[in-house]
């Protein structure tokens, strides 16, 4: 009898998922796999991603997991046990999670510890989908959940009707769970954390089941077990719902997301929901890999930063701060690395979504208010992680493009601050080394870690700075920027043709080596980090001897040997093991620095070699399955990357208001743009060998730009292209045809 509902069971699962399939044919959800970059390890990455089950930006997400407690590899492909469906709030395995709490369903014997209440599964009975998801495991329990923003609804069906438990789990650090039997509830504190939090931090929760609970228990360290006497085959819905800010709070959030609502219900709202912003970017065309690989990357992308603001009883917006411990009106968002995000996720808000952007920018400036500092890494408060002052790009980038629902005196006060002075427990926050910098015109190595990048960093951002003082009528502030924005060329070397480090009193560190990572670079070589000079190409140009001196500098990035010395990290590190598996040279797309290096040809007079790498690196580096990645996602901006790159288009310099073009993956692809407008870009002929640019027009007239302007874009329109297997040498070659430049 067993096997008999174990296999109508499994019928039901399938059945039910693929009626989804058959009722969404045009459904974008159905193109997404959340399994794309699971099959990651600490050594490797292929994503680090865990399949997200949520709605765009939601203040929660929930995932199965397979990892223990406490590992930041949370879901690994190749593992083949289940612990928990967790609620998650990470950013990143490297940062950790924070407020998290799960619940599982068991058969049988009563586990309440995470390491042994394991139950093994297969992926053939795994269905992934961002809108729900379904499991089920070897013992013939099966388990699917969907989510709103604060909420979720679970679905379990056990096989048998000997040991139907559920464990629900709020990870010790201080937390607390009550039964409520006669409710059929469970209230949890979860206080788990990983840093970033005010001593007052908690999530506050509810879990609710619609079948008497027959048996209850708790142990000392946070875990709930329930017991159920429902009949075999029989459902058993889970409703559960949490707040940042109180139980009451975490009450109000479930009767308005999740109270009554079926799991059918609530996975059809998160569906809409995905369809309609990702509808916002239509693609035809290219291979069905080509495109589950697009909508997945999107999916990715419209994932963080996580809304971390609920909704009072007026409906008014409301938020605790990570950064005071607070209760304020407003909008926050969180878990993102502006060091990782600025490049292009963030640069895709303000151009299709730039509602969400401007609540993101109103966060910012909140942050700055509640803790004196803005964000660099916020997860959800400041964390002390990787370099630069790029929420200085965000705020500039978002009111070059008319963004301007925040403060701007405000803003710029934040903007000043940020540059003259740090945290002083967290590095990342603030300006590592601002006073060296100033007097010197860069930060000195050894005497400041990874000082070479941070001076590339506070340049660009320098240039933004000035960009946003001269925009708000603050000339002076603007002259004074603009001249700190040239200090990237005090690092150059001119003997070795790259940037390099010195000391405070202006000597060149020994023992040049251009693969040498670490030291006075982040997460990369001397090969990665020359090329970090946003805002000014021509410039950078001016110092390796001109434009065919930087495109030959450019290809030999790509013919290098793939060499590597591991430097001050004192052994492999994943970013370098992805490198040199990549074997592209000292080409790392896996990581950030150098993901815009390839479109640094339009500005040299060589556009076609931009076509050709990003052609060959959106094929051959990226794919919908487990190992879809050849690195890091990190918050979306691998995946916005092969977004941009898909469209033909990526925003080399937030803050430049421009898109530099590449090669078009896809014959046709239509962006919905505020105001009712849409952009067409039209690629006749595009293929994988046809990936140059032979000839275009904008709006009907013959263009020969290497970019796209931000108001060519709003304004609507098409962009046709002829594409071509054979390069057109004479096409983006003049001066004026280049992508801006600050010395130009």
């Amino acid at each position: 009898m067993r096997r008999l509902i174990c296999f109508i069971t499994t019928c039901l699962l399938l059945a039910s998922c693929g009626q989804k399939t058959r009722d969404s044919q045009t459904s974008l959800t159905s193109l997404v796999n959340p399994l794309m970059g699971t099959a990651s390890t600490f050594q490797f990455s292929h994503g680090n991603t865990y399949p997200a089950v949520a709605v765009p930006w939601g203040m929660n997400f929930w995932s199965p997991q397979t990892g223990e407690n406490g590992s930041g590899w949370m879901y690994m492909y190749t593992d083949s046990l289940i612990r928990g469906f967790r609620q998650t709030h990470q950013p990143s395995p490297w940062i950790n999670d924070y407020g998290t709490f799960s619940i599982m369903p068991l058969l049988g014997e009563l586990k309440l510890d995470n390491k042994e209440r394991g139950v093994s599964f297969r992926h053939e009975n795994e269905l992934a989908a961002p809108d729900c998801y379904r499991v089920q495991f070897d013992n013939g329990v099966s388990t699917a959940l969907a989510a709103t923003s604060r909420g979720a609804v679970f679905e379990v069906t056990y096989p048998s009707e000997e040991g139907q438990y559920i464990v629900v789990d709020a990870y010790q650090h201080g937390g607390n769970v009550i039964v409520d039997k006669e409710q059929n509830r469970i209230y949890g504190t979860t206080r788990y954390n990983n840093g970033g939090v005010p001593d007052n931090f908690g999530n506050y929760f509810l879990v609710e089941f619609d079948k008497p609970i027959v048996e209850a228990g708790t142990d000392d360290n946070a875990c709930a077990y329930v017991r159920f006497q429902i009949k075999a085959g029989e459902k058993l819905t889970i409703r559960t719902a949490s707040s940042f800010i109180s139980h009451e709070q975490a009450s109000l959030n479930f009767s308005r997301e999740v109270e009554g609502r079926s799991l059918d219900v609530v996975a059809a709202g998160a569906r809409k929901t995905w369809n309609e912003q990702m509808g916002r970017i239509r693609v035809e065309g290219g291979t069905e890999e080509q495109q589950r690989t697009f909508y997945s990357c999107l999916y990715r992308t419209l994932l963080f930063p996580r809304e971390f603001y609920e909704f009072d009883k007026a409906g008014d917006p409301v938020y605790y701060s990570p950064y005071d411990g607070q209760l304020h009106r407003g909008y926050m968002y969180t878990d993102n690395g502006f060091w990782d995000t600025f490049r292009a996720v963030h640069p895709l808000f303000t151009l299709v979504y730039p509602e969400v952007s401007g609540r993101i920018m109103q966060s910012i400036v909140n942050a700055y208010n509640e803790s004196g500092f803005m964000p660099e890494w916020a997860s959800p408060g400041h964390r002390g992680c990787m370099i630069g002052n790029n929420s200085i790009s965000l705020l500039t980038d978002a009111w070059m493009k008319g963004i301007r629902t925040f403060d701007k005196d405000k803003a710029l006060e934040a903007m000043l601050h940020q540059t003259q002075a740090r945290d002083k427990d967290i590095a990342s926050v603030g300006r590592d080394g601002y006073a060296e910098y100033d007097r010197l015109g860069y930060v000195p190595y050894p005497e400041v870690p990874e000082a070479t990048a941070k001076t590339l960093e506070y340049a660009y951002a320098d240039w933004c700075l000035a960009r946003f003082a001269e925009q708000t009528g603050n000339q002076e502030v603007a002259d004074t920027y603009y001249k700190k924005a040239q200090n990237y060329r005090n690092l150059y070397y001119p003997e070795k043709g790259f940037m390099w480090a010195k000391d405070a009193q202006g000597k060149w560190r020994d023992r040049f080596d251009a693969t040498e990572w670490g030291g006075p670079f982040t997460e990369g070589c001397s090969w990665h980090w020359t090329w970090s000079v946003f805002h000014d190409p021509e410039g950078l140009s001016s110092l390796l001897g001109g434009h065919e001196q930087m495109a030959e500098r450019l290809d030999s990035m790509f013919a290098a040997p793939n060499t590597f010395n591991y430097g001050t990290y004192g052994f492999v590190i994943h970013e370098i093991a992805e490198m040199v598996a990549l074997n592209m040279g000292q080409y790392a797309h896996g990581n950030q620095p150098v993901q815009h290096a390839i479109y640094l040809y339009n500005y040299v007079g060589q556009p076609w070699k931009a076509q050709f790498h990003t052609r060959n690196i959106l094929n051959k580096l990226y794919n919908p399955g487990p190992e879809g990645y050849c690195g890091d996602e990190d918050n979306g901006q691998t995946s916005a990357w092969y977004v941009f790159t898909a469209l033909g288009f990526y925003p080399v310099c937030p803050g430049a208001s421009e898109y530099v073009l590449g090669s078009p993956l896809f014959s046709k692809a239509t962006l919905s743009l505020p105001g009712g407008k849409t952009f067409v870009v039209n690629a006749t002929g595009a293929s994988d060998e046809a990936c140059y640019i032979r000839s275009a027009t904008l709006k009907g007239k013959a263009f020969t730009r290497n970019y796209l302007k931000h108001e060519d874009l709003l304004q609507g329109g098409e962009l046709r292209l002829l594409m071509d297997s054979v390069p057109n040498k004479e096409r983006g070659i003049n001066r004026e045809d280049f992508p801006y430049s600050y010395s130009k």
